[in-house]
């Protein structure tokens, strides 16, 4: 009977669709063997893992261009609640950009500090792979399960030096901060599943309409708060400043780059897919968010004298810039979102490099004060033009990138035409000015003051520094002279994928 009952069951496999699939099968395959190397390999060839993860990244990236160049379209899988469109494409290329350069700071970093390699790069690449997740997620419990596959390996990264205070301090204060948020998230998450009756976030969308009544607004007000939280806006922001002076240089660089664009990646969204018709609850917020966040930043950066706590307020206030278009999202929905990819796009390259730049000066000085960096230029003439580049593109001095990062998101702010947009764009343009105090401070140190340590013995950079040095220099560059390619990225991800209807 049990057979009679079997044979007469239809057995459906799932379509796979594995070229989709790709770059998160190979992440996946590169952390299993990162893993058995560490466990089986001698000591004597623990430098395989480096190449190992390098090779993984990079190979991860050769199906992000097939799938952009395939005529195939956007391709759709598990009922739609994984998407595979040009905006996913062009934010999993940024991840694994992005963590192929911070690999290059990391490699020597951590053969000196004799840190556990093997552990780090396990957990590098799987935070990378949440990311690559994040990008495509199109259901809550998809988005919360990407977001703790990227956040659990950051809070145990950001503690890595052990036997630091610091660093311990950094990952404690990450952690209960990053599970607050998730806490406040989930809730308003379960919320919306009480509502709509679903996770996926296109069936919310349509369940929500455009009627906001008080439970609707608090579930949407409760999900924008907890990746508020992940974007460190103010006045989410307190984990940052420790987490990124305790954690190392290139722990920080990653969160300051990768983990920042995940979390406005799942924001984005989260906003457009299954908020679409509650503008008037989650645009406020916004607007807020992104005056606090840049107006506290800026004024909090000017004042430190660590280079990285400078950095980590700078990064809380480029947040506010990237919340602008965010604020006005309902109104100019394609114009908001190509301003938003364009900004990630140009702020990491930009970043990653101040990184880079951090780290050749903190070998040569075994300081991390910004009066460390007094005369470079006369001893290292060659960091100190890159680390004027990096500067003045945060600043948003043309013609380097961040100029347009910023131009994308005032034109934003102007397309939608109201009293509201154009007082944030005041805001903005203050905060512009204000931002140069800081920035210009370092400029000030590295061409105009003499050299506070006495050693002006040329500095040595690295081969891995140098090349990433090479490549955001270059992105920074290129990305503010052609700024038709940034555009192009965001016109991509804003017009043909399946965010915008």
């Amino acid at each position: 009977m049990l057979s009679t009952l079997l044979a007469s069951v239809s057995w459906t496999s799932p379509t796979i669709d594995y070229h989709a699939l790709a770059p998160e099968i190979i992440l996946g395959g590169g952390i299993v063997v990162l893993l058995l190397l560490d466990l089986f390999v001698s000591d004597a060839k623990k430098w395989l893992l480096t190449p190992v993860a390098s090779f993984t990244l990079l190979a991860s990236f050769i199906p992000v261009v097939t799938l952009a160049l395939s005529d195939v379209g956007a391709r759709s899988l598990f009922d739609g609640r994984y998407e595979i469109d040009k905006f996913s494409l062009v934010l999993k290329g940024l991840f694994l950009i992005a963590g192929y350069v911070v690999v290059l700071l990391a490699t020597d970093h951590l053969r000196e500090g004799d840190y556990y390699q093997g552990e780090f790069w396990f957990l590098m690449l799987s935070s990378i792979l949440g990311m690559v997740m994040m990008a495509s997620s199109r259901d809550m419990v998809s988005i919360f399960v990407s977001l703790e596959f990227l956040s659990i390996p950051a809070y145990m990264m950001a503690a890595w030096r052990k036997r630091d205070r610091l660093s311990n301090e950094a990952g404690v204060k990450y952690y209960l901060l990053g599970v607050f948020a998730s806490a406040i998230m989930l809730y308003g998450m379960s919320l919306l599943y009480g509502i709509t009756n679903s996770t996926k976030l296109t069936e919310i969308g349509t369940a929500l309409g455009e009627s906001v009544t008080p439970v609707r607004a608090l579930a949407v007000f409760f999900v924008v708060i907890g990746f508020a939280f992940k974007v460190s806006a103010v006045p989410f922001h307190t984990w940052a400043p420790d987490t990124y002076q305790g954690a190392p240089t290139p722990v920080t660089a990653f969160l300051s780059v990768a983990s920042k664009a995940a979390g406005f990646v799942a924001l984005v969204t989260v906003v457009y897919v299954g908020f679409p018709g509650s503008h008037e609850v989650w645009q406020p917020v916004f607007w807020i968010l992104s005056a606090l966040t840049m107006t506290v930043g800026n004024v909090m950066a000017l004042r430190q004298t660590n280079i990285v706590r400078m950095l980590a307020y700078s990064s809380v206030a480029q947040g506010g810039f990237i919340l602008m278009p965010l604020s006005v999202a309902g109104i100019a929905e394609q114009s908001a979102l190509r301003a938003v990819v364009a900004y990630l796009l140009v702020y990491a390259a930009t970043n990653l490099g101040v990184f880079a730049v951090v780290m050749i000066v903190a070998r040569k000085t075994q300081s991390g004060e910004i009066s460390s960096y007094g005369g470079l230029f006369s001893y290292a003439p060659g960091v100190a033009t890159m680390m004027t580049l990096f500067m003045a593109s945060l600043a948003g001095i043309p013609p380097l990138g961040g100029w347009f990062g910023k131009f994308a998101a005032f034109h934003s702010l102007v397309s939608a035409g109201t009293n509201w947009s154009y007082t944030l764009a005041v805001i903005g343009g203050v905060n512009s000015v204000v931002a140069f105090g800081y920035y210009g401070r370092i400029l000030r140190e590295m061409w105009m003051k003499p050299v506070p340590h006495g050693d002006t013995a040329p500095v040595v950079v690295q081969s891995p520094l140098l090349v990433a040095l090479i490549i955001t220099g270059v992105s920074t560059l290129v990305l503010g002279t052609f700024p038709g390619i940034v555009m192009h990225f965001g016109d991509i991800a804003g017009l043909t994928g399946a965010l915008v209807k």
